[in-house]
């Protein structure tokens, strides 16, 4: 079935994923993991490699199930902002606290300990 198809090609993660089948397009949201997908009869993937214009370097060996192919995000720098609110943060702390011990960064405890305390 289709349902199957798809669950084998997610799992797989495909570098290069041809959809040859009736009305393709209705189909690309049942793609989760594929580098690149060709949707249709009139999409070879040659045409993406060489000429349609999307990146010709694509996650291979089923590394599609976590990274992307190359874009201009890969050479973006990206900061991560954090801004928490006193009862936000004391809502988490006791996870933060249990994990950093865990992870054995006392200081990292310690941090979220002299915080709500106060």
């Amino acid at each position: 079935s289709l349902d199957e198809a798809f669950e084998i090609s997610n799992r797989i993660a495909p570098e290069h994923l041809e959809l040859q089948i009736r009305n393709a397009d209705k189909y690309v949201s049942c793609v989760i993991n594929a580098g690149a997908v060709f949707v249709g009869p009139w999409t070879p993937e040659a045409l993406g490699d060489y000429s349609a214009g999307p990146n010709h370097t694509l996650p291979t060996g089923g590394s599609a199930r976590f990274f992307s192919p190359l874009g201009v995000y890969d050479f973006i720098k990206r900061t991560s902002l954090l801004s928490f609110s006193e009862k936000g943060m004391k809502r988490l702390a006791k996870s933060v606290i249990a994990i950093a011990k865990e992870e054995g960064l006392s200081a990292h405890a310690r941090a979220v300990e002299i915080r709500i305390k106060k």
